[in-house]
């Protein structure tokens, strides 16, 4: 079994925590009447926090991962197991979206942070093997990303890629601009601070204090499908038994 980074683990079990505080207050909102002001100031940050965080470990984990599997398989091969791990990803974005089709309509999530990881994951892999080249092409990302938020399209099949139409609306939006940029961050520092594999820093070993943030961290998918869900019926269960 493969060495795993405990530093890793814990940042993510972090932004998972991030996540569901924000969620909580959005549920909050949505639910039960409250009104925390989440499109902007410290609350806002959280959520955009939560999301950089997870969003540039998928970067730097890719890295750690290419670097391992590289020495065992190449090729179509190699391809194939990041399209397959892309692939299962995107596909749980698309049973959030059927399932907020259903009962969300009006926030129906098209293309949320599950469909941008799993098109990412894909996306990323010819550029696992540079360093320097990332941070360019994260600043074009980026770059591109602030131009098409200044303007509105009269169609929204390119929703994926940040061209959003006229009173658009969505309970979680990750297009490609700027967000692959994130990406492209964490590939740098993983190529830059993994390279090989392997951990290019020394770092005391806290993993026996940092149990619980790490189970957190290594089932980070399982916690994101399941929390909503959880929450949700937590709030109304409350709300109908008060």
């Amino acid at each position: 079994m493969q060495k795993r980074f405990f530093e890793l683990d814990f940042l993510r079990g972090i932004a998972i925590m991030l996540m569901i505080f924000y969620h909580i207050l959005f549920d909050l909102n949505y639910f039960a009447g409250f009104s925390f002001e989440l499109w902007s100031g410290v609350f806002w940050i959280v959520g955009r926090t939560a999301a950089f965080i997870f969003i540039f470990l998928v970067g730097v984990s890719l890295t750690i991962s290419y670097s391992r599997a590289r020495v065992k398989i190449a090729g179509f091969s190699l391809f194939k197991k990041y399209f397959l791990r892309g692939f299962k990803i995107f596909s749980w974005g698309l049973l959030v979206t059927t399932v907020t089709y259903l009962f969300l309509p009006e926030g129906t999530i098209y293309f949320g942070v599950l469909h941008f990881i799993g098109v990412s994951i894909v996306l990323a892999y010819p550029f696992l093997r540079f360093r320097y080249l990332n941070l360019f092409l994260a600043a074009i990302f980026v770059v591109i990303g602030f131009c098409l938020k200044q303007f509105v399209f009269g169609f929204s099949y390119l929703l994926f890629l940040g061209f959003t139409h006229e009173h658009f609306y969505t309970l979680d939006y990750f297009p490609i601009f700027p967000w692959f940029a994130v990406v492209l961050l964490g590939i740098f520092f993983g190529n830059t601070f993994y390279a090989g594999g392997q951990r290019r820093f020394l770092i005391p070993d806290l993993s026996a204090k940092l149990k619980p943030l790490l189970f957190i961290g290594r089932n980070s998918l399982l916690i994101y499908l399941l929390h909503q869900p959880i929450l949700t019926a937590i709030i109304l269960s409350v709300m109908f038994c008060s």
